[in-house]
């Protein structure tokens, strides 16, 4: 019995490496802050569709959605479409105020400031942070986090 647990065990031992050599090695996709930078304008430009299935198509399945104006935090694609066909109802126009694009591999992080010029002349101003994967076809939104500014800002 002891012979025989020692035999899987050393079995165990020299067999690890194999597997590990066995992994498909990981193949970053390079983007450039342009590329970011186009990203969210994608985005953007999705919102003037109004239509939110076209908006939730950029987020990965099980993206997570913070949104500026709703405390519901949306994890699903319903959820998102929910949140953006209300969301869209205000005719929302977005602009960068400051950001910071952070790369790594197969994903970016796009944080800062942008405001929201709405239909009917209203602004709100929010911090945002975009976090995007490449999910082997495309670039996709994987975290959306927007909160409205704590203290006022001046108008845009």
């Amino acid at each position: 019995m002891k012979k025989s647990l020692l035999a899987l065990c050393l079995l165990g031992l020299f067999t690890a490496p194999v597997i590990t050599l066995a992994q498909q090695p990981v193949t970053c996709v390079k983007v450039s802050e342009q590329d970011v930078t186009s990203l969210f304008e994608t985005w953007n430009n999705s919102l003037a569709t109004g239509d939110a299935t076209k908006v939730s198509e950029l987020y990965v399945s099980d993206a997570v959605l913070l949104p500026t104006i709703s405390n519901k935090v949306r994890l699903t694609d319903e959820e998102r479409i929910d949140y953006f066909k209300d969301f869209l109802k205000k005719g929302p126009s977005g602009k960068i105020d400051s950001r910071t694009i952070r790369i790594g591999c197969n994903k970016a992080i796009d944080t800062g400031v942008y405001t929201f010029t709405f239909k009917d002349n209203s602004h709100v101003t929010a911090r945002y942070t975009f976090t995007y994967v490449w999910d082997g076809k495309s670039w996709k939104i994987s975290t959306h986090h927007s909160s409205a500014m704590p203290e006022p800002v001046s108008k845009p």
